[in-house]
């Protein structure tokens, strides 16, 4: 029950943040309208460090993604009895924190008239700055590689100022590697926002591009997985 207590509201409070970036950087009348990839990076990346605390005071790995969560799980770094547990609170936390961002932002979305102005699914989930799905999977699969490669050799990461470190690493992956997707990086932080502004009663909302869902799922499990494995071999 740690677990998914845990992984429940450090993934509301990473989604809180990171989809308030979000909500902030394209919303009309918002003092954030129009920041830069760096603000949007950086906000992310300490979304993630807060959410690790947060879910490791809670007695939790802090995983916060399935990526993580499964790929650990595959070669024996995780116990899958867990593994329910950690994504029921993962897709739960996510959906919520952006429920709540979808309050906060009321008025703001009542502002943004349509898609053109800002009041997208780009808010709470990712899109392609150019649409190629092989290469968008790649993009993904690559940048969560290099994600949860770098988490694996943290050790544990919810201790002392490790979720810093792995808020920076967030950072520079959004930086080195994200401006291709969007670089969701993580199912749940993807799926549970999107799903949210889909059935949500979210002011002048648009379209919720369900069709290049996949690749936010896909590529980062593929990525998560391919990193454990090499793990695996390297260190078992």
């Amino acid at each position: 029950m740690d677990g998914f207590i845990g992984e429940f509201f450090g993934t509301m409070i990473l989604i809180m943040l990171g989809a308030g970036t979000g909500a902030g950087f394209n919303l009309n009348k918002a003092y954030a309208k129009g920041a830069n990839w760096t603000f949007v990076c950086l906000s992310w990346g300490m979304a993630v460090a807060m959410g690790v605390y947060v879910a490791g005071s809670l007695g939790s790995m802090g995983h916060l993604n399935p990526a993580v969560t499964i790929g650990f799980a595959c070669f024996g770094f995780f116990p899958w009895s867990q593994v329910l547990p950690y994504l029921a609170g993962q897709f739960l936390g996510a959906f919520v924190g952006a429920a709540l961002v979808i309050i906060q932002f009321a008025p703001h979305f009542k502002a943004t008239p349509d898609e053109a102005s800002g009041n997208q699914v780009g808010i709470f989930a990712t899109r392609p700055a150019i649409k190629s799905p092989l290469f968008n999977f790649i993009s993904e699969l690559f940048a969560t590689f290099a994600f949860i490669f770098i988490l694996l050799n943290l050790g544990n990461f919810t201790l002392g100022l490790k979720p810093f470190i792995v808020g920076f690493l967030i950072f520079v992956i959004g930086t080195g590697l994200g401006t291709t997707t969007g670089f969701a990086i993580n199912p749940a932080r993807d799926w549970g926002p999107r799903f949210a502004y889909t059935i949500l009663p979210v002011p002048n909302k648009g379209n919720a591009y369900w069709g290049y869902a996949w690749v936010p799922m896909f590529g980062p499990l593929a990525g998560g997985i391919l990193a454990a494995a090499i793990q695996f071999m390297l260190k078992g």
